[in-house]
């Protein structure tokens, strides 16, 4: 499913593909490139907040690292 979002800093619309209604995760605008930790419930946009790209890393390595546990 195709969501759009505004971006929050430049205004920009974007969108975003998502399998089911519901998303918490990161964003990045495609036009200005700022970072965003966003939260959809039932195709709608329930949070919006700055993400830092070190937050990002940081939550892509658990990602990994959860996911490494899971294969044993």
């Amino acid at each position: 499913m195709i969501v759009k979002i505004k971006c929050p800093k430049c205004k920009t619309d974007g969108s975003l593909s998502i399998v089911g209604s519901d998303y918490r995760g990161p964003y990045r605008c495609w036009k200005c490139r700022e970072l965003f930790t966003i939260e959809m419930k039932n195709d709608e946009l329930k949070s919006c907040e700055p993400l830092s790209q070190e937050e990002l890393d940081k939550q892509q390595e658990i990602e990994a690292l959860k996911a490494k546990f899971k294969q044993h």
